[in-house]
C-alpha cells in the first residue's frame, strides 16, 4: 500500500478542484460530511440504529477530503500551517513536544 502525505493529497486535489470559486460548495459538502460523522458516532454509541450505509472511517475520510480541498484551492500549505498552529496550541495548552519538535526527533 502506498503512503500519502498532506502535500501529496493537496497536489492530487488540485487536479480535481482548480478554482477558489468552489470554496462555498466544498464547504457545504464538508458540513454535510461532519453531520455524517456525527451519525456514524451515534450508531457506534447505540443512540441510532445501524443501517450499514456508512462507517466512521469513510465519513472521516470525506471530512478530510473536503477540508484539504478547501485549503488547496485557497493556496494554503496545510503542512506548514499545521506546524505553526500546533506550536501556538502547545504553548497555550502546555502540551509538549510540539509537532515540529516531534518531527525533528523522528528523523
Amino acid at each position: 500500500m502506498n503512503s500519502i502525505t498532506i502535500s501529496t493529497l493537496q497536489e492530487y486535489l488540485k487536479t480535481k478542484y482548480d478554482n477558489p470559486q468552489y470554496t462555498n460548495s466544498l464547504f457545504m459538502k464538508l458540513v454535510e460530511e461532519v453531520g455524517e460523522v456525527a451519525e456514524a458516532i451515534n450508531k457506534i454509541d447505540g443512540r441510532k440504529a445501524d443501517d450499514g450505509l456508512s462507517s466512521l472511517s469513510e465519513e472521516l475520510v470525506d471530512v478530510i477530503h473536503y477540508a484539504v480541498a478547501i485549503a488547496t484551492i485557497n493556496d494554503i500549505d496545510l503542512e506548514q500551517v499545521m506546524i505553526e498552529k500546533d506550536k501556538k496550541a502547545s504553548v497555550k495548552y502546555h502540551q509538549f513536544p510540539n509537532l515540529q519538535d516531534y518531527l525533528n526527533n523522528e528523523k
